[in-house]
């Protein structure tokens, strides 16, 4: 499981990057949003009890 946080956390950093340097407010709008899905995604894994609820 850490290896899929550790990619998260890795294409999140790589976005940030980008973010500061996107040239227009689509691609900003473009990044924040796969920002967002990410963080969602760290937030689902870094719920306490996720795998007792199978």
């Amino acid at each position: 499981m850490s290896t899929v946080i550790e990619n998260l956390l890795s294409r999140k950093q790589k976005l940030v990057e980008q973010l500061e340097k996107a040239p227009s407010v689509e691609d900003r709008d473009k990044i924040e949003h796969q920002l967002e899905q990410i963080n969602t995604a760290l937030d689902f894994l870094d719920r306490p009890g996720r795998l007792d609820a199978k």
